[in-house]
C-alpha cells in the first residue's frame, strides 16, 4: 500500500500513481467547484443574460440584484430567522447530547444500554414519517408559526447522532484523567466542562458541521410549521421566487449565493478538527 506521497525520489511507477491521483482529485475538486462558481457568477447576469449564455462571465459586475434580495424581497428576516432557529437549535443539541454522552458513556448502571440504544432509535426513525401526529403535537402545544416548533423537532433529530458521535470518543478518553481530576477536587460537572469536553473538541466540530448543514437547509419541517411571512426560513423564502409560469433566476441565483455562505464559513473555521473528528481512529 502506498503511504509516502512524495513525488522527489520516487520511482517510475511511484511518479505515475502520484500524477494519477493528483489528476483526479483536481477534477473532481473542479466538479465540485464549478457550479458553486458559476452560481455566483450568474447572480450578477439577468434573466435574458443567463438563458442565453449561461457559462459567460456577467458583463459587469453589479450588485443590484443582492440589494434587491436582501431589502425589497425581504431576504435578511429569512436569513436572521434561519440564523436564529440553526444556532438554538444546535447550541441545545450540543449541550444535552454532551451531558448525555457523558452520562453514558462515564458512568455505569443497569439501564445503561437501554438507555443508549433509545437514543440510537431516533436515527432509524425519520420524523417526517411521522409528520401528522407530530402537526397535531405541535398545534395542541400552541406552537404553529413560532420558531420554537422547528427548534424542539431539529433538537430530536440532532439528539441521536450526537450521542451515537460523541460516547464513542467520550468512552476512549481513560479514567485515570477523571481520577486525577478528582483528586484535585474537581466533581463530576468540572470534570465534564475542564477535562471531558476539551478533549472532544474534534467530535464536537464534526457534530456541529454535522448537524448545522441539515437544520440551516431544511425545508420541509418550516414550510409546514412555520407559515407566517415573518418566521419563515431561507430555503421556505427561496421558493417565493420561483413563479407560477416564470422562474427569477438572477434574483434566486443571488439568494443561493448568499445562503451558502454561513455553511460555508463554519467550514472554514472548524475544518481542522472536523477532519480530526472524521479520521480519529483510522490510524492507530
Amino acid at each position: 500500500m502506498i503511504t509516502d506521497f512524495r513525488y522527489r525520489g520516487a520511482s517510475t511507477g511511484k511518479k505515475l500513481f502520484i500524477s494519477i491521483a493528483i489528476f483526479v482529485m483536481s477534477l473532481y475538486v473542479l466538479l465540485i467547484l464549478y457550479p458553486l462558481i458559476n452560481m455566483v457568477l450568474s447572480s450578477f447576469k439577468d434573466n435574458r443574460a443567463i438563458l442565453t449564455t449561461p457559462f459567460s462571465l456577467p458583463e459587469e459586475f453589479s450588485f443590484s440584484s443582492y440589494k434587491t434580495v436582501w431589502i425589497d424581497k425581504g431576504f435578511s428576516r429569512y436569513f436572521a430567522n434561519s440564523l436564529l432557529v440553526t444556532t438554538t437549535s444546535m447550541a441545545f443539541v450540543l449541550l444535552f447530547g454532551s451531558m448525555a454522552s457523558y452520562g453514558i458513556s462515564r458512568y455505569t448502571y443497569r439501564l445503561n444500554t437501554l438507555v443508549y440504544m433509545l437514543f440510537l432509535s431516533g436515527i432509524m426513525l425519520p420524523l417526517k414519517a411521522a409528520i401528522i401526529p407530530l402537526f397535531l403535537l405541535i398545534k395542541t402545544l400552541g406552537l404553529i408559526n413560532k420558531p420554537l416548533s422547528v427548534i424542539l423537532i431539529f433538537m430530536a433529530m440532532g439528539l441521536p447522532s450526537t450521542v451515537f458521535i460523541l460516547a464513542g470518543f467520550m468512552k476512549g478518553i481513560p479514567l485515570e484523567l477523571e481520577y486525577a481530576a478528582k483528586i484535585d477536587g474537581c466533581n463530576d460537572f468540572a470534570i465534564y466542562r475542564r477535562v471531558v469536553m476539551p478533549m472532544v473538541a474534534p467530535a464536537i466540530a464534526l457534530v456541529t458541521i454535522y448537524n448545522a448543514v441539515p437544520i440551516w437547509n431544511d425545508f420541509f419541517f418550516p414550510l409546514v410549521f412555520l407559515q407566517s411571512d415573518k418566521v419563515k426560513t431561507l430555503p421556505v423564502g427561496l421558493s417565493t421566487f420561483f413563479g407560477q409560469h416564470s422562474t427569477n433566476w438572477s434574483l434566486l441565483f443571488t439568494g443561493l449565493s448568499i445562503a451558502i455562505l454561513p455553511m460555508l464559513i463554519l467550514y472554514l473555521f472548524m475544518s481542522k478538527y472536523f477532519i480530526k473528528g472524521m479520521t480519529a481512529g483510522a490510524v492507530k
